[in-house]
């Protein structure tokens, strides 16, 4: 039988690792949205739209694809820098100085490529380096510690600088492309988990499992988007290699999860350490992933090609949270 181990470890990091950072900015993103939470309704809108948002994907070109993913992930990382950006000199000092060596040193390595594009890359790899430099020296007379603009502009700059300039080189795919696309899962659970409450998180759940269901077993919808935004190098998806490895006529075997499904069981993981406790939450996230290997492997062995990864992830998580809500309403 074969099975792979790669990715659902990747999914319990990054559960583990958004389920974790989530205690720690808690409080500074129910100051943001005033302690704001979904209703039932608003999340039956999201479901419908993100709903639309699959097939607008596939008809759509691609290089408007393009520039929707490019702008929502670079807003998205300038929103949540800036919201954690009033922190100490000290601190913002490491930050401006890793941003310099790592881009002056980029630069210097791209400017000796035979690519045109990785060239360019360089000089703007420069370009980044100066605005971190300039900002460094900035701060350095600043008298207060309040959110920095220039501090949030750095990472996505950075983000759509090696995307345009070195998405077709072996550095984007299949290594940084993974890099950008464990981090955004992170955020967007983080980002969006502090606005479910226990009761829609499991309206949520259902419906969310119930589209994935038709949208990749029944219409295809989901895989047509999928290879689509794949196509262009897009962080949308987490590929990796099947571990023990799989040699076929076209190299390496690799299996793909969808940033959503990595959002599902963070969202599921955060909401069950909230009402249960962080040792049920974490058995869920460990149940989650083990329940995703065993669908995994059945997969590779006997097929089918695609199938719901939240279905996946929910029959893991279900085990561990019935009980508990059934022991709950004997004694309530």
């Amino acid at each position: 039988m074969t099975f792979d181990v790669s990715m659902p470890v990747m999914l319990l990091l990054v559960t583990i690792t958004a389920m974790l950072l989530s205690k720690k900015v808690e409080d500074k993103l129910k100051d943001v949205f005033e302690d704001k939470k979904l209703r039932w309704r608003e999340i039956a809108v999201l479901i419908a739209t993100m709903s639309i948002m699959i097939y607008v994907i596939v008809m759509i070109p691609q290089m408007a694809i393009m520039a929707l993913f490019l702008f929502a992930y670079s807003m998205l990382f300038f929103t949540f820098t800036y919201l954690f950006s009033d922190m100490t000199k000290a601190k913002t000092t490491k930050i401006y100085t890793a941003f310099i060596l790592l881009t002056f040193a980029g630069g210097t390595i791209s400017l000796f490529s035979s690519t045109t594009a990785v060239a360019y890359g360089g000089l703007a790899l420069y370009c980044i380096a100066a605005f971190a430099l300039i900002s460094l020296l900035y701060d350095q007379n600043r008298t207060n510690t309040k959110e920095r603009w220039y501090l949030a502009a750095l990472p996505p700059a950075l983000f759509i600088c090696l995307y345009l300039f070195y998405s077709r080189t072996p550095i984007w795919a299949p290594y940084l492309i993974d890099v950008y696309g464990a981090i955004f899962a992170i955020l967007v659970i983080l980002y969006l988990g502090s606005l479910f409450t226990w009761k829609t998180t499991l309206f949520f759940a259902g419906a969310l499992t119930f589209m994935d269901i038709v949208l990749v077993l029944f219409t295809g919808a989901m895989i047509s988007a999928a290879k689509q935004t794949s196509g262009l190098g897009l962080p949308v998806l987490i590929s990796l290699p099947v571990v023990p490895l799989i040699n076929t006529p076209k190299g390496l075997q690799f299996m793909s999860l969808g940033l959503g499904d990595f959002f599902f069981s963070g969202l599921l993981a955060i909401q069950t350490w909230k009402r249960f406790g962080r040792k049920t939450a974490t058995l869920s996230a460990i149940t989650m992933c083990t329940s995703f290997f065993v669908f995994e492997a059945a997969l590779l062995s006997y097929g089918p090609t695609a199938f719901p990864g939240t279905l996946m992830i929910i029959c893991g998580w279900l085990p561990v949270v019935l009980p508990k809500l059934l022991k709950e309403k004997r004694l309530g």
